[in-house]
């Protein structure tokens, strides 16, 4: 005699089939927009998919090195006349936050959103270049010192030599 078991995703549909009739937990559903992350040239370019949502719906906020696009998807008034037989689209409050490097300029990240699309632009970091600081000497005059490692102070000779 064989065992025949249901698989998982035939019974995540039955359920998804009963819940459609008796009170969904599709209602409850998520809205995750799916984001990607590029580099190009001097910039990292983010592009987030957000169909049916309005420039007004979506906020972008920079803090403590990370990026945070965040927003609500409505979901449609119904009326008494519509007949909904599944609702697969998802809705509601929605937050994606990303790390950006150190050193960002949040005033040079520029945001734009057309056809469903948001494109964020995040200049790259200006390459950080060692700086050369100065030691006052005596009279608070900064004046450069210079050497060389295989240099030796004069009463180091002697105390080597007995």
């Amino acid at each position: 005699m064989a065992i025949v078991m249901r698989p998982e995703p035939f019974a995540r549909d039955i359920d998804r089939l009963f819940n459609s009739f008796f009170g969904s937990s599709e209602q409850q559903q998520r809205f995750v927009p799916a984001v990607d992350l590029v580099e190009e040239g001097d910039h990292y370019v983010l592009r987030a998919d957000l169909p049916g949502l309005a420039e007004d719906d979506v906020s972008i906020e920079v803090q403590d090195n990370n990026l945070t696009i965040s927003g609500v998807r409505r979901l449609e008034q119904r009326t008494e006349q519509d007949a909904y037989w599944r609702i697969e689209r998802s809705y509601g409050h929605f937050s994606r936050s990303l790390g950006i490097p150190e050193g960002i300029d949040p005033d040079g990240i520029t945001a734009r959103f057309e056809n469903g699309v948001l494109e964020v632009r995040v200049p790259k970091p200006a390459e950080r270049k060692p700086r050369r600081v100065s030691i006052g000497v005596g009279n608070g005059e900064p004046r450069a010192v210079e050497g060389t490692a295989s240099e030796r102070p004069a009463s180091d000779s002697g105390a080597a030599r007995a």
